[in-house]
């Protein structure tokens, strides 16, 4: 399942904080900030998604996440890479590094990066 724009945002919130109550997490918006129910409601959404749960205090709900950032960025960029990419990751890194703007010294980066990755195979 994935998220939307907006629970993709308060997710993120919510991944920063690691544990948070509604409040919390209203305090990490910008402003204007959305309104409260908005934000109650994209956390019953995610809940019901499986991405969120909570701890009952009182009244008072302190929610944390069920699904780690990184495991859910994986999933988002392999869903990517196999819809738009033909499942081809030789694809997507073509696109990326030529329609990024990267600069000299962060392909260089990557280089590295695959030579380290090519070693620990």
């Amino acid at each position: 399942m994935q998220l939307s724009k907006s629970e993709e945002e308060l997710m993120n919130h919510l991944w920063k904080l690691e544990k948070a109550f509604l409040k919390d997490l209203l305090d990490q918006y910008s402003d204007p900030k959305p309104a409260t129910t908005t934000v109650a409601t994209m956390l019953k959404r995610m809940a019901d998604k499986n991405f969120v749960a909570y701890n009952l205090y009182g009244k008072s709900r302190e929610y944390y996440p069920l699904v780690k950032k990184k495991t859910y960025f994986s999933k988002h960029v392999n869903g990517l890479i196999k819809n738009f990419f033909n499942d081809s990751a030789s694809q997507f890194a073509s696109f990326f590094t030529k329609e990024t703007n990267l600069t000299k010294e962060e392909l260089a980066h990557l280089r590295e990066l695959i030579d380290q990755e090519l070693k620990n195979k």
